[in-house]
């Protein structure tokens, strides 16, 4: 197993016991990095199907860190966290508590949708005592912008586009790997890199580094080519979110570029059955996928095919090209 087993991969506060508050809930004080945080019911387990406890969330994304924090850092964090397990009661986070620890970056951002709720003060994510933070919070699913938080506090302009590949069924992830290679001959023509990821659910999607000058340029593009590739194969690819339309077909949903909107982070756990990723792949990969159990990958895959692979979304994070008008 790639999880903590028996014993704890941090130090202990003062080497003491976990211990019961009132509550009985178990809390045990630890050093992570030089930040302290107090992590509770490590036991607990949030994936009933196979025994996956919140002690194997924390581990996974401890083992994770290193390859997905460059995918995090500076980017403002939506939660979606499960307390009591992927078959109870959840909810999404923006605001950070009143209970996080002082050292954790944050960014007061304004509601874009003006219903008077006021800013949100979202977390960011920059290193592994952050991450362990949220994982303590059984925030199984990690959401991000396609832009970062400037030094000012601001919104910058996109640095990624997206397209989300969703199948209606029985389309399955079989079809969007196939609409995944059109739209990379689209993309490449026009001078941009995409790489793939699983969605960890049932689609993927497919992200470029690019460099904008305005909020909404990725999303003019995205439509554009979502549009173009739907008219090209009306019987396998649909532009519009109609539930009626997608059956059988694969909506290239390029709303997911408006800056209100997060998708899951690279390396993200997926609240499902099982521990499932939001797994970066290869596009050999993508050509060959026939089954899709092929590209249906857990926590322990993952961290075996770092190991072996590295960072597969690595290029994601360099310079980004301009988009074509």
């Amino acid at each position: 197993m790639l999880y903590f087993g028996t014993t704890f991969w941090f130090e202990p506060l003062a080497r003491t016991r976990p211990a019961r508050d009132a509550e009985g809930m178990t809390r045990v004080a630890v050093d992570v990095e030089g930040q302290r945080l107090t992590l509770s019911n490590l036991d607990k387990v949030l994936y009933p199907e196979t025994g996956f406890s919140k002690r194997d969330v924390i581990d996974y994304y401890r083992q994770v860190a290193p390859v997905m924090l460059p995918h995090l850092t500076g980017r403002p964090l939506t939660l979606r966290r499960f307390p009591d397990g992927v078959t109870a009661q959840w909810f999404y986070e923006k605001n950070v508590s009143r209970h996080a620890p002082g050292w954790l970056r944050t960014a007061r951002l304004a509601n874009r949708h003006d219903d008077g709720s006021g800013p949100n003060d979202y977390p960011v994510l920059d290193d592994l005592a952050s991450l362990v933070w949220a994982a303590n919070l059984a925030a199984l699913e990690l959401h991000v912008p396609q832009w970062t938080v400037t030094a000012e506090g601001e919104r910058a302009t996109p640095d990624r586009l997206v397209f989300d590949l969703d199948p209606g069924a029985p389309a399955t992830i079989v079809e969007c790997c196939q609409v995944a290679e059109a739209l990379r001959e689209v993309l490449t023509a026009d001078g941009l890199e995409p790489v793939p990821k699983t969605s960890g659910s049932k689609g993927m999607q497919l992200y470029c580094a690019v460099r904008t000058d305005s909020p909404d340029e990725t999303s003019r593009y995205a439509k554009a080519v979502a549009q173009r590739l739907a008219s090209e194969q009306p019987s396998l690819v649909v532009s519009t979110m109609t539930k009626s339309a997608r059956t059988g077909k694969v909506l290239i949903d390029w709303s997911q570029n408006n800056p209100s909107k997060t998708t899951v982070a690279p390396y993200s756990l997926r609240a499902k059955e099982t521990p499932t990723v939001s797994a970066p792949v290869t596009w050999d990969e993508v050509a060959d996928c026939r089954d899709p159990a092929s590209l249906r990958f857990e926590a322990h895959d993952v961290l075996d095919r770092i190991a072996a692979d590295g960072d597969l979304f690595a290029s994601v994070l360099g310079d980004g090209a301009r988009l074509a008008q």
